[in-house]
């Protein structure tokens, strides 16, 4: 998971780089980066850390020009560490890049590139992507590129490089400082561009361009690039053909509830989402076996007050928040592990004690954090605790940029292998016997979620569900399985 942004036609457009990336800090905490050009010089500044610790005003100040582009990540390919943050940057012919997303023959790429005697400094999946493009540009054209070798270079580039992914760049064309943004053909992760006056925007977030009142244009089309210069009209070229399949779970869990995906608003979707929970519990239980509806701080908000709307329960604010709290998942210890729980998230008794609660959250994944917060929970005696989740079970990894590599890590795996339940997207009476399993796993006394047929009733387009429904829109070799495998195992012994 990650987010960029970039900008050009802005004076001092690091500055607003930094603001910006501030307001998507949400999608990457590891690390952060900011490039910037001026004339024929670019520069370049990231280390490990949110946006904000590593960035002071003098580091801006060096980040000189109205060309400029940022990053925050959260690795899903390579480590944690400073080489793999972005942006990149190739000397020859002169390009800043940054990603979101995943690229899935990252080895193959890297072969392709050896070849060429291209090395790389890093593991991270978006420095091949950049040196593929330069490589063609620099061996078919002349210095003086212009849009006509960029779009060839960036065809070619698509044949070669498989995965999910929206990219930015900065680049010299036509002799002019230019800003490119693209997506791949599936378009499953976001891209938004915006302008004001004679600037333009580009972001993974429609958040971006609210913080720097920019108007919002349009969001990049699958297989396509577009092309921004200061003070005039963009330059659109298809890239590849187009095959609609954007990320649900963006909708879901990752983006901010004030964004807009590809003109679909998050915050009325998990307002949708809460209702059709509702609906599902209503199939199976009476509104009266709630007295009190809680959202898990904070992205399930919309839902439980959706959900509480429709069944006619009392919402409430049943948790306190610390936002100064460190991670939960990295402690060494179960013991640790609750302690750091307890700081991050406080029940308020007069809420949950005595009171039949409906905890609503988003997710369910590796199971560890929903499990953790009704344990807290429990010690302050509610007289039941129901699970709502606006989500089907995850069963399948995402390879398309979100940190979910091993079956075996996914809870609503483990509970279908348990059962000896083998099917792409279980629904009806299988999802029921999941639903009680994953109850008596976690001590609650139930478990309700969204099956993926109702799911596709809030998301009637085309959208990558693949974590649900096991149907991955771009292929996924038995090769590229084992090597997400090793590295997500590396990861864990470096942790």
């Amino acid at each position: 998971m990650c987010g960029f942004v970039g900008l050009i036609g802005v004076e001092q457009a690091s500055h607003e780089v930094f603001t910006a990336l501030q307001s998507i800090q949400h999608r990457g905490q590891d690390s952060a980066g900011i490039a910037s050009k001026k004339g024929n010089h670019f520069r370049i500044s990231k280390d490990l850390g949110l946006v904000h610790q590593i960035f002071k005003k003098e580091d801006l100040d060096r980040l000189e020009g109205s060309a400029a582009i940022g990053h925050v990540r959260y690795p899903t390919i390579g480590s944690g560490n400073r080489e793999d943050t972005q942006p990149f940057y190739s000397r020859r012919p002169g390009i800043v890049m940054a990603h979101n997303g995943n690229i899935i023959n990252f080895e193959e790429i890297k072969d392709f590139l050896l070849e060429k005697s291209i090395y790389l400094s890093s593991h991270c999946d978006v420095e091949p992507v950049l040196h593929v493009m330069a490589s063609y540009i620099t061996k078919e054209t002349k210095p003086g590129y212009s849009l006509e070798d960029v779009i060839h270079s960036l065809k070619e580039t698509f044949r070669i490089v498989k995965g999910a992914f929206s990219i930015v760049g900065i680049m010299n064309i036509d002799g002019k400082d230019t800003m490119f943004l693209t997506r791949d053909p599936n378009a499953i992760r976001p891209a938004v561009y915006g302008r004001k006056g004679t600037a333009w925007i580009a972001a993974s977030e429609s958040v971006c361009l609210d913080i720097l009142d920019f108007e919002i244009c349009g969001h990049v089309k699958p297989g396509e690039v577009i092309f921004f210069r200061e003070g005039e009209e963009p330059v659109f070229a298809d890239i590849a053909p187009e095959k609609p399949s954007h990320c649900v779970f963006e909708y879901i869990y990752f983006a901010r509830p004030d964004s807009h995906l590809d003109g679909k608003c998050v915050y009325q979707s998990r307002l949708e989402l809460g209702r059709e929970l509702a609906r599902q519990w209503l199939l199976k239980h009476k509104a009266s076996e709630i007295d009190v509806v809680i959202p898990i701080p904070d992205t399930s908000r919309p839902s439980a007050i959706a959900f509480s709307e429709y069944i006619g329960v009392p919402h409430r604010e049943g948790f306190i928040k610390n936002r100064y709290s460190g991670r939960t998942f990295i402690m060494p210890d179960q013991a640790a592990r609750m302690k750091a729980l307890k700081l991050k998230l406080n029940p308020i008794d007069t809420e949950v004690t005595g009171k039949n609660v409906m905890l609503i959250d988003d997710s369910i994944v590796r199971g560890n954090t929903i499990a953790r917060i009704t344990e807290v929970l429990k010690t302050r005696k509610p007289l039941s605790i129901h699970v709502g989740i606006y989500s089907p079970p995850v069963v399948n990894p995402c390879f398309y940029g979100i940190d979910m590599s091993l079956k075996s890590e996914l809870m609503g795996r483990v509970v279908m292998e348990r059962l000896k339940i083998d099917e792409p997207c279980p629904d009806g009476e299988t999802l029921d016997i999941i639903e009680k399993k994953m109850a008596e796993m976690m001590g609650v006394d139930s478990v309700t979620f969204i099956p993926v047929s109702a799911l596709r009733n809030v998301f009637p387009k085309k959208f990558c569900m693949a974590c649900f429904d096991s149907n991955y829109p771009v292929e996924i070799t038995q090769e590229y399985l084992k090597v997400i495998e090793n590295d997500r195992l590396c990861g864990q012994c470096n942790i």
